[in-house]
């Protein structure tokens, strides 16, 4: 009697344990989410006012080649002034990209045959890169699209494939996947391309869901994929100065995120 009122108390106080480090991690989990939305906030505030002092850039600089053809004496004040604003530009940047690393990326730990897998998928490509911190999968644009085009290049387009297997596999049923297509800050001129892609906005969102029906088309649940596209306000680098962009920042990214968050 005394053997089962032993093993009766260690089932009870094993299955208190469980529940309260369940409850441990959620609560970690939901402040992580916390976290994360209020750098979030910050992160769009910022990136509102730096919009705002592009905008005042090109007026400035449009003041600038009107002095200059006029031969004004305020030629020389204008230039500074652009000069100022763009020294800020760089700052907000940079400090942008600095908080985006900064957030806290509250998702499951990939399991290591999953971790594996990738890893030796990214390794055996040049156009791909892995991070297992995040779970995010890079795929480097200049290699994955023609130049202001989304459509997605055969090569490219074999390697999607490939990763939806792993995606499709058994380790990787708990996640699904967030595509964030990104562009650089070359603006879009062609006429014929302005009519599929108005701006480097619609350009990021369109090749992101031309990777989505892809992955869509090689058995992966389009109730696991989400798309987003963030034009040229996300840059993993500063772009080069007049708009010339950087091809670091013309990427298409795969996150991989708990299930349903």
């Amino acid at each position: 009697m005394r053997a089962s009122r032993l093993f009766l108390g260690f089932i009870v106080l094993t299955t208190t344990a469980f529940l309260f480090s369940g409850c441990i991690k959620q609560e970690k989990y939901d402040d992580v989410k916390l976290r994360n939305r209020s750098q979030q906030q910050r992160i769009d505030a910022l990136e509102s006012e730096f919009n705002v002092t592009k905008l005042k850039l090109a007026q400035t600089e449009k003041q600038l080649a009107e002095a200059a053809e006029n031969c004004s004496a305020s030629t020389e004040t204008l230039r500074e002034k652009a000069e100022a604003l763009q020294e800020d530009i760089d700052k907000k940047t940079a400090l942008i990209i600095k908080m985006q690393g900064e957030l806290v990326h509250g998702r499951a730990a990939l399991s290591p045959e999953l971790a594996n897998a990738l890893q030796k998928f990214a390794a055996a490509n040049d156009m791909i890169e892995f991070d297992e911190a995040t779970g995010t999968v890079k795929f480097k644009s200049d290699l994955l699209f023609e130049k202001g085009s989304d459509i997605v290049a055969a090569e490219a387009t074999g390697l999607i494939q490939k990763l939806c297997q792993i995606i499709n596999s058994k380790d990787a049923e708990g996640f699904d996947i967030v595509i964030a297509g990104h562009t650089d800050d070359i603006p879009i001129r062609k006429s014929d391309t302005m009519v599929q892609h108005p701006t480097n906005w619609h350009l990021s969102v369109h090749r992101a869901i031309s990777v989505e029906k892809i992955m869509e088309t090689s058995g992966v649940n389009p109730k696991r994929i989400s798309v987003r596209g963030f034009g040229e306000f996300r840059p993993i680098e500063a772009n080069k100065a007049n708009k010339k962009g950087n091809p670091k920042n013309r990427r298409v990214e795969l996150y991989l995120v708990p299930a349903g968050a």
